[in-house]
């Protein structure tokens, strides 16, 4: 049976590429008793298990059911699994492997159509305690039952994806984070009643080491909650407010003092977004120029500072003002195939270019006249 038999790494490796030519349907030849193995469920688990990290999650399921010592070997070495493949069904996919993979890290179950209910989460939760990622985006039939199980089974969370799950009060948001503190990387994009202002102020409370924040659309986002995650995310370093109409220059002055590693934010269609706001971002790459001198920061320096702004639809700004930033982020391109400055509807903006489109165009120049 799996784990009697005494195989070292060599024979392990040799039976491995032995297996791998029986699959391919190249047998001839091939005794499998020489390392020990008379029947398939002889396999060794560490063999079975590089056998299955080679599969697709749908046959890893399926070869699961093969027999006890295989089903116990999977559901125990498996720790990736990603169910969005299952258009029928997932619901009560979910609650019949669950109390099996209870080693699982990461889990994806993204829809398309809306299967998953309240009871496959509180399944979850029941048994898979290690889970770090967590995707349930587009669960259109969840409710706040399904966040208060996570808050209460899953606290390792690392990465959750509850974007388009419309049905998430804020209330339950911030108790999920009273709970899951481990928190860096979350999705709340499309979760209109999920994310305010009360729910930011528990995030920025709790959430400490958040990295990374999608609150795109979501119309009951204002400067309190910015202002909160400001003041307690202080590593953010992507954030995206894009059709966050309500956020004003507050915000991003705050996000600008407090948020240090900020390296992408999303601001497209925030039309209460002035020149104020864009000096301050360049503002405070200056003010901590100095720490480069640091010698724990030496090095570090030209990979700091954004990397990725979009402000379309952000018809206050002025050219001025948004030059000065680009000048101050060396990283922020303007130029053909890069973009990491996304400034579509404002325009307003056309005569603002990066440091390399400039270089670029004296360059054409210079060409164009020694030519003539």
């Amino acid at each position: 049976m799996i784990g009697e038999a005494k195989v070292g790494n060599e024979d392990l490796n040799l039976c491995f590429e032995k297996l791998m030519m029986v699959a391919a349907g190249n047998s001839e030849g091939v005794n499998m008793n020489s390392v020990g193995i008379t029947e398939w469920k002889d396999i060794p688990v560490e063999l079975l298990l590089r056998i299955v990290s080679l599969l697709d999650d749908q046959t890893a399921i399926v070869a699961s059911s093969v027999c006890s010592g295989w089903r116990d070997a999977i559901c125990l070495g498996l720790t990736q699994l990603c169910l969005s493949w299952c258009r029928k069904n997932m619901n009560n996919l979910v609650l019949s492997l669950a109390p099996k993979f209870t080693r699982l890290q990461t889990l994806i179950l993204r829809q398309e159509n809306p299967q998953l209910e309240d009871n496959a989460v509180q399944t979850i939760s029941k048994f898979c305690h290690d889970l770090q990622d967590l995707d349930l985006s587009k669960s259109f039939k969840l409710s706040d039952r399904s966040l208060y199980a996570l808050a209460h089974g899953c606290p390792n969370l690392k990465k959750l994806n509850i974007s388009g799950c419309t049905s998430f009060s804020d209330e339950a948001l911030a108790y999920l984070t009273n709970f899951c503190r481990k928190l860096k990387i979350l999705n709340l994009c499309g979760c209109v009643k999920a994310a305010t202002d009360h729910a930011l102020q528990a995030i920025g409370r709790n959430c400490n080491m958040l990295q990374s924040l999608n609150l795109g659309w979501c119309d009951n986002v204002g400067d309190l909650g910015v202002m909160s995650l400001a003041y307690g995310c202080h590593d953010l370093r992507c954030l995206d407010l894009c059709g966050c109409v309500r956020i004003t220059d507050d915000s991003v002055i705050a996000l600008a003092n407090e948020c240090l590693h900020l390296r992408s934010l999303g601001l497209y269609y925030c039309r209460n977004i002035t020149d104020r706001a864009m000096y301050s971002l360049a503002h405070s790459r200056v003010k901590n120029k100095g720490s480069m001198w640091e010698p724990s920061m030496q090095g570090r320096y030209e990979d700091d500072g954004l990397k990725s702004l979009n402000i379309s639809q952000c018809t206050a700004l002025t050219p001025s003002a948004v030059q000065a930033l680009c000048d101050t982020f060396p990283a922020l391109h303007t130029c053909s195939g890069r973009h990491s400055l996304v400034m579509s509807g404002c325009l307003n903006l056309t005569s603002v270019h990066c440091a390399c489109a400039v270089q670029a165009h004296r360059t054409f120049n210079t060409i164009f006249h020694t030519a003539h």
